[in-house]
């Protein structure tokens, strides 16, 4: 939960039955294959370092979870605010760290703040003073982690959410002015329909201009199942990798 830090081992992850065996070594198997593929990455794009992994476990059920957990995951992302503060409920003492990275209505900032060690997809100020307000309400220890959406889209096409690129110092500015909240980096979608690696160029560009008022702002979240290889050629420090962890969705209890 919000000051808890992950940790795994012991009975959170050890399955019981025959068939929670099976979908923990399918879990396994994946993981390891989503971790080299990072540690490949990293390699190649000449980084000592390796971005965290974030797995999306969306419409997946709690005990993929519970099973993640005992695999060592200790980051999880959710985009929707049911689901992701009742799993954050029934899965309290895993202490692991929860990340909304999902577009968020101002009405549900109060929720997502009860639960969300960071939240990705900060798109427009209104948002930004919900978060702030609901952190303030709830006497918080630990201030929310809040990162930027930025909006990667150019010319006519589709954008998949986020502030545009001028907006993303103004928006990063009062993030670190309202109490409660820390302005931690910026996140992005690779615009659909144009190759990721020249997006996530555009998205080092602007973290780097950020950072230069905001030195502190360090995480860079982008990269999801398809394109993690450019993401982290790109200076990523967070994955948001779910289909290739999880497989097809599953019923979510």
């Amino acid at each position: 939960m919000p000051d808890g830090h992950a940790h795994a081992g012991g009975q959170p992850g050890q399955p019981g039955r025959p068939e929670e065996a099976g979908r923990r070594a399918e879990l396994e198997a994946n993981l390891s294959r989503v971790r080299d593929r990072i540690r490949r990455a990293a390699e190649a794009a000449g980084r000592d370092d390796e971005p965290h992994l974030i797995v999306v476990t969306k419409f997946h059920p709690a005990s993929d979870v519970r099973l993640l957990a005992g695999l060592g995951v200790t980051e999880v992302g959710e985009n929707r605010d049911q689901e992701a503060s009742a799993k954050a409920a029934e899965l309290e003492d895993l202490g692991l760290t929860w990340h909304f990275i999902g577009q968020l209505q101002t009405n549900k900032a109060k929720s997502v703040a009860r639960y969300a060690d960071a939240v990705h997809s900060v798109d427009r100020a209104s948002l930004a003073s919900a978060l702030g307000k609901a952190v303030a309400a709830q006497g918080r220890i630990r201030p929310l982690d809040c990162l930027v959406q930025v909006n990667l889209a150019q010319g006519a096409a589709p954008g998949r959410g986020g502030a545009l690129p001028a907006e993303v110092q103004p928006l990063a500015d009062l993030i670190a002015g309202t109490p409660g909240l820390r302005f931690a980096g910026l996140m992005a979608v690779a615009p659909l329909g144009e190759e990721p690696a020249p997006a996530f160029g555009r998205l080092a560009e602007i973290a780097g201009d950020v950072r230069e008022r905001h030195p502190g702002a360090t995480m860079l979240s982008a990269g999801m199942s398809q394109d993690l290889e450019e993401a982290v050629a790109a200076g990523a420090t967070h994955l948001r990798i779910g289909t290739d962890v999880l497989g097809r969705r599953r019923t979510v209890r």
